[in-house]
């Protein structure tokens, strides 16, 4: 279809023709090429329907827990999309019986290497990342370097960010629970629609851990974001649309079909009118210093690891296990049950 076609005014509403399709005008001088429909990651997959990407974790088993592999996995689906020219927008989710349940720090207790997108090996060894050198920093009878600690962590976060810097409008689909490092995932987004009764909250600020992405306070005020951090409590996914955090929520039997809505309502949206507005809104968040909050979370993050409360933490969670140490962090408060990530 010419741009002429669209220009000519003979077609009412032409500027949304296509939409089943993604159908793009300036995409029909390379119709012969196609980006492609799905891709397989580590830790989540990437398929497009029409004008949406739907980004989606999928290690359903570990409550679709954070690995290292999830914030390359993560910047390399967003890239996909962004540069689709058939994408309108992307919806992010999770399999199983939540979004993301934080980190899996038994998998950082594993070696690995793993294949990137780019068709070779990179290696954790002798880095950062390596598992041994984070629990040497982590050794309460050794000096700390919290410049190693934030390398590793800084890393997580610029993976997450890309929800946020993408030129593409990013929709997260919440069910079941989003705690912890889910969070700092799910508020990269820039919306959120949630179940009524998803569990929405970061746990870890009661000992060993700060938000490190620091969009607390960014996303729904000084003092609710205080509220949840001073105490480590959860809100329910139908408490976070009235916070301001998500802007809906539904019966859990009804979330797909109410996010599904959404989604087709911004995918009839030109993608150049999606970008202007995205690119224009975040120019505040930029202004309140969303780069700021993060590189002095980050710093925090890791600091809570290495105070006299974060060594007993962990020391306890060697002698019992994390389940259990978590256990006994959350009791306090009412609402210990499982634990395993953070």
């Amino acid at each position: 279809m010419s741009a002429d076609h669209f220009a000519s005014g003979s077609r009412p509403a032409a500027w949304r023709e296509g939409a089943e399709s993604g159908h793009d005008p300036h995409a029909a001088a390379v119709a012969d090429t196609t980006p492609p429909d799905e891709l397989d990651f580590p830790t989540l997959t990437y398929r497009v329907t029409g004008r949406v990407a739907r980004i989606t974790f999928n290690r359903p088993a570990q409550g679709n827990a954070i690995t290292s592999d999830t914030p390359l996995d993560l910047t390399a689906a967003v890239e996909a999309a962004d540069i689709d020219p058939r994408v309108h927008v992307m919806l992010l989710s999770g399999r199983g019986k939540g979004f993301c349940g934080g980190y899996d720090l038994g998998a950082f207790a594993e070696r690995s290497q793993r294949p990137d997108t780019r068709g070779f090996t990179v290696s954790q060894e002798g880095t950062v990342l390596d598992p041994r050198m984070q629990a040497s920093n982590h050794n309460p009878q050794q000096q700390w370097d919290p410049m190693v600690d934030y390398a590793m962590m800084s890393r997580f976060s610029r993976g997450f960010a890309s929800l946020l810097h993408a030129n593409k409008p990013v929709v997260a689909k919440l069910h079941g629970f989003c705690v912890a490092g889910g969070t700092d995932i799910a508020l990269h987004c820039d919306q959120i629609i949630a179940a009524d009764d998803t569990k929405i909250g970061y746990p870890p600020t009661r000992v060993w851990g700060v938000p490190s992405t620091g969009l607390w306070a960014h996303r729904i005020g000084d003092q609710r974001a205080k509220r949840l951090l001073f105490t480590g409590d959860c809100i329910t996914g139908k408490q976070a649309v009235d916070w301001g955090l998500a802007i809906d929520s539904a019966p859990v039997d009804e979330l797909d079909a109410r996010v599904e809505e959404y989604v087709a309502r911004i995918a009839l949206m030109p993608i150049n009118q999606l970008i202007m507005v995205k690119l224009a809104l975040n120019s505040a968040l930029h202004a309140q210093g969303i780069a700021n909050s993060a590189l002095i979370s980050t710093v925090f993050d890791g600091i809570s690891r290495h105070t006299r409360e974060g060594y007993a933490f962990q020391n306890r969670s060697a002698t019992v296990g994390f389940r259990q140490a978590v256990r006994e962090r959350d009791e306090a408060f009412g609402d210990a049950k499982r634990g395993g990530t953070t």
